[in-house]
């Protein structure tokens, strides 16, 4: 399921520009909007763009790194045509061609031709490099809040395993603490319990994270990503639950390993696949 589009607006030199995202990574900015600097016929300005052989070197190259579906034979027959003058280029016809990512075409009202954010700003310089500069400056705006955004949902997602792991330490005082322990023996158990959550997320103890990075503050949960911290909250409860049905500790680190894989590949997958998913769907 593809993520939801985050949908924004640059404001460069008196013109709107859409740019949306699916995963705060690849941004798809409005080439059609940008034209609009230039020429009151914004699909013929981005039809001659795409025309020149330049062009068609930069999006070639684009597509190589970024899209294992690309046809390289399609796209040598187009460089080979590239500065004849019968030779003619239009986004729909390079996207059909050559199964291109990098540039979208939608219909309808809020349609137009959009470019992922590197494919833009070259298009961007061609058309005017002081209007590329107001364009720049005002993605770096929205970069900056977006990037202020995450930090309050990472934030978030650690305050979260914060919480579930009160509930898993709720679960190991009141099913793995004989009340005959000492204080260091307790000491022990939790810890215990903590390191075998970071040994099936993250493959290994808290001492030997601390061994492999002396040099960082905090412990490896400070350092964990959004997806990590997620799975450590599910992972959390998931072994509280196991501690109330009196799974063995071997027979929890099986299942537990087994969830964070299962999850972790799921996110992966959904990342990995974001960047087709994006060009699939309407603006």
């Amino acid at each position: 399921m593809a993520s939801k589009q985050v949908k924004e607006t640059i404001h460069a030199k008196g013109y709107d520009i859409g740019i949306y995202t699916n995963d705060f990574q690849n941004e798809f900015i409005s080439l059609t909007d940008i034209a609009k600097y230039r020429s009151d016929d914004p699909n013929a300005t981005i039809c001659n763009w795409m025309r020149n052989r330049d062009t068609l070197e930069f999006l070639g190259l684009w597509e190589s790194l970024h899209n294992p579906d690309f046809k390289p034979l399609e796209f040598e027959g187009f460089r080979n045509q590239a500065g004849l003058n019968a030779f003619t280029m239009s986004p729909t016809k390079w996207i059909n061609n050559v199964a291109a990512i990098g540039i979208v075409s939608k219909a309808g009202r809020y349609g137009g031709t959009y470019a992922h954010s590197d494919i833009a700003f070259e298009f961007a310089s061609w058309i005017s490099a002081e209007f590329k500069l107001y364009i720049i400056k005002d993605y770096q705006r929205i970069k900056t809040d977006e990037n202020s955004r995450l930090s309050l949902n990472w934030n978030l997602n650690r305050e979260i395993s914060k919480l579930n792991y009160r509930i898993h330490t709720d679960a190991i005082k009141e099913n793995l603490l004989p009340p005959e322990l000492t204080k260091t023996q307790v000491a022990y158990t939790y810890a215990n319990e903590a390191d075998l959550l970071n040994v099936a997320l993250f493959g290994k103890t808290a001492k030997e994270w601390r061994d492999i990075n002396p040099d960082k503050k905090g412990n490896m949960r400070d350092e964990a990503n959004l997806n990590q911290l997620l799975i450590l909250a599910n992972m959390e409860s998931y072994n509280a639950v196991l501690i109330e049905q009196g799974k063995l500790q071997s027979e929890r680190l099986v299942l537990l390993r087994d969830l964070a894989i299962k999850q972790m590949q799921t996110m992966e997958s959904l990342s990995k696949n974001s960047l087709v998913q994006i060009t699939q769907r309407d603006i």
